[in-house]
């Protein structure tokens, strides 16, 4: 399965971590998130990596070169930061069947496959890791809403006043459908061309999108203290393994 990192942000809320590099190589317990990225995209099968870069991208091309853990790794470059719809864009003449995605920027210890495995249903035209967060968090992310049979019937990017708090975690799988979609989306009030308005064109399409509640948890390393947070988290689970080892 073909998957795709988007690693183009400048992480301008992360400095001064990211004064000297993108955002998807700063350091979490030792390694940038970008491997741990590329870590999880594997165990999941992933046969190729399609890489969305933009801010410091000769870091990202130099540091990986052109594959990683022997998967090929194609760059695909975004010139303008203009959102994760037109992000995404910059590798539609790549993909040509179901893909995984993936922001850059979030830690992953959670059961991924659950999306993969939904993705493969046939009546299934996308699927979502999702969480609920703290209401007051709620407005950095894209907020969903969901049905009974726990399909996403809306989506909204950053809203100042959440309907829900349940967030999208930025794991998706997506069928080609995405890229005709995100053709059709408009600048929002922040001047960028939204996924979540992408996906919202699916749903009003009547695409089934599915919504996946995250056993586990993730950390999107967004400001500094996050990636503290990740990071106590890693070198906790190392430990634990570490003890369990010896026993």
């Amino acid at each position: 399965m073909q998957a795709v990192v988007l690693a183009a942000g400048e992480g301008t809320r992360l400095r001064p971590l990211t004064e000297d590099k993108p955002k998807a190589l700063v350091d979490v317990a030792g390694r940038p998130i970008l491997s741990d990225c590329f870590d999880r995209l594997i165990e999941l099968g992933a046969d190729e990596l399609f890489v969305v870069v933009g801010y410091k991208k000769e870091a990202i091309i130099s540091h990986y070169e052109d594959e990683y853990e022997g998967v090929p790794i194609t760059y695909c470059h975004q010139r303008d930061p203009k959102g994760l719809a037109h992000a995404l864009l910059t590798v539609e003449e790549h993909i040509d069947d179901d893909f995984m995605l993936m922001l850059g920027d979030n830690i992953f210890r959670a059961y991924l496959s659950d999306v993969v495995n939904r993705q493969q249903e046939e009546r299934t035209d996308a699927a979502f890791l999702v969480e609920q967060v703290p209401w007051e968090d709620a407005s950095r992310y894209g907020v969903c809403d969901t049905n009974d049979y726990g399909e996403i019937t809306a989506v909204v990017e950053k809203p100042e006043d959440p309907p829900t708090n349940l967030v999208m975690t930025g794991f998706y799988t997506f069928s080609p459908a995405i890229f005709h979609a995100c053709h059709l989306v408009q600048p929002s009030d922040r001047g960028e061309y939204e996924l979540s308005d992408a996906i919202d064109l699916l749903i009003h399409s009547g695409r089934t999108i599915d919504a996946i509640r995250m056993d586990g948890w993730r950390t999107d390393v967004g400001y500094p203290e996050d990636r503290d947070a990740a990071e106590e988290k890693l070198l906790a689970e190392r430990e634990e393994e570490a003890v369990e080892a010896e026993d």
